[in-house]
């Protein structure tokens, strides 16, 4: 039976990494660093944070989702989502999503962010752990689980 996979974690934390070990090439994967990376012209940096280049990749994101959940029956759907709101998260539970949080710890996330992305990713990461769900829900270091 297919599923609806919603990876969530951290920036730099290793959800595409996740994804890449789980996924085939049938399955669909909706990243948006990747989607942006598509959208952007040659030279532009793989972590790429343009605006424009953001929003347009945001909306093409919307647009994948709606239709893979609409194929969520045929096919396993991965989709990135560092931090769904509750909103969101009600969502992806009425789909039958399982909820996959991948969180190496801290200290990896922050040394990853300063070897290779923006150094705004930091805050965004710091956020993160501010508001991430309980232990209870939380994968554990290095490893990934499903709620």
């Amino acid at each position: 039976m297919p599923v609806l996979y919603v990876v969530t974690g951290p920036p730099a934390g290793g959800k595409s990494s996740w994804i890449q070990s789980h996924a085939t090439a049938r399955d669909i994967v909706i990243d948006l660093d990747l989607i942006t990376r598509a959208l952007s012209g040659p030279g532009a940096p793989a972590w790429n944070q343009d605006p424009n280049q953001l929003r347009v990749a945001h909306r093409a994101r919307y647009a994948a989702m709606d239709e893979a959940f609409a194929l969520r029956d045929k096919v396993d759907v991965y989709l990135i989502h560092t931090m769904p709101s509750r909103k969101a998260l009600a969502k992806y539970r009425r789909l039958e999503a399982r909820i996959v949080t991948v969180d190496p710890g801290r200290d990896i996330v922050m040394q990853r962010i300063d070897a290779m992305r923006d150094p705004a990713m930091r805050r965004v990461a710091t956020r993160w752990y501010r508001q991430r769900p309980t232990t209870s829900q939380t994968a554990m270091p290095q490893a990934s689980r499903a709620w």
